[in-house]
């Protein structure tokens, strides 16, 4: 939101209100998880984190991290996040058994930054306000490198007085917050960023391979792109992969695959045509029936080449992510 938060300016980055310091849980530290409580930590805020997998909360100790034993240490804090990867996750971890709701002691905000669908949100929304419990949806933009570059944008939506206490954890997450509205807007939101994501990298592979055919090395027609009108943050961070085909896993295609069914699900029940993102719907797919589900989505190169009569080798050429210059927190 636009308007100025005059908590953020006039008191400590870890305060609201009374001046005593908001003690965060941290509920989920896998990549994108643990990248980001370990940013709030090593900002000098009380962070407690709980994973299902205990190692990967115990490494995060080295940033300031402290590690609960079960999610029920977290439920006095003064508000706890989400990062799961799955609405089977994120109830099981608010309301299965031993989990953030089902207690008599419960924390203030639950903020989930996970992607999960409208209804899901809704559903999980429904039981935090049955007991008192704000709840923020504030799905994430980015990945774990992003993060520490502190590159992460955040949409928000929920009761704005929650998201007026919490703005200054928001805001610390990256570059920046946006609130949205009310209820659960903000997870269409991010649907509408993953739909545009997996069609810009699509029509990424169509044109590089189109000049690869003709003549042209990816990095030189890449370079081009990422210095013109048409280039992004996104195409150049791309660019990498493309020119050495180092599918190292940020966002798989199967995850993509998910947020084009949930995508086209909107669609249909909004009435609002998108063959577009219905055509490239159908690339994702092709990546996923090749069984290809654990590299990255940029793999829609290789299949667009396939596709092309063409086979792609790596060029062994340095190409600057834009995300090298960590701001250092």
């Amino acid at each position: 939101m636009d308007k100025p938060d005059n908590t953020a300016t006039t008191e400590h980055a870890g305060t609201v209100g009374s001046g005593e310091p908001l003690r965060i849980g941290w509920i989920g530290a896998g990549r994108m998880g643990a990248a980001m409580a370990s940013r709030l930590s090593r900002a000098g805020h009380d962070v407690t984190v709980w994973n299902r997998t205990r190692q990967k909360a115990e490494a995060l100790t080295e940033h300031g991290c402290q590690v609960a034993e079960s999610i029920a240490d977290l439920r006095g804090h003064d508000v706890v996040f989400t990062m799961v990867s799955t609405p089977a996750d994120l109830e099981q971890v608010l309301l299965g058994e031993g989990g953030l709701l089902v207690g008599d002691e419960q924390p203030g905000i639950v903020v989930d930054c996970s992607t999960v669908s409208v209804d899901s949100s809704a559903a999980m929304r429904e039981a935090c306000t049955a007991r008192g419990i704000s709840f923020l949806a504030s799905p994430v933009s980015g990945n774990g490198k992003v993060v520490k570059a502190g590159g992460l944008s955040l949409v928000v939506s929920g009761p704005e007085e929650a998201f007026d206490r919490v703005r200054h954890l928001l805001e610390g997450l990256g570059k920046g917050a946006t609130y949205v509205g009310e209820g659960d807007v903000s997870r269409l939101v991010k649907i509408a960023h993953n739909l545009m994501l997996g069609v810009v990298t699509q029509c990424m592979a169509e044109i590089t391979v189109l000049c690869e055919k003709g003549g042209v090395p990816r990095n030189a027609f890449l370079e081009f792109l990422n210095n013109s009108v048409m280039g992004s943050t996104f195409t150049r961070y791309k660019s990498p992969a493309f020119v050495n085909l180092d599918f190292t896993p940020t966002f798989t295609p199967i995850l993509l695959r998910k947020d084009f069914d949930l995508g086209l699900a909107a669609g249909h029940d909004l009435d609002v045509p998108m063959p577009v993102v219905s055509t490239t719907a159908a690339a994702v797919q092709a990546s996923v029936s090749q069984g290809r589900n654990e590299e990255d989505f940029a793999i829609l190169l290789e299949l667009q080449a396939m596709n092309s009569g063409i086979t792609l080798k790596p060029e062994g050429v340095a190409v600057d992510d834009g995300l090298s210059a960590a701001d250092g927190v």
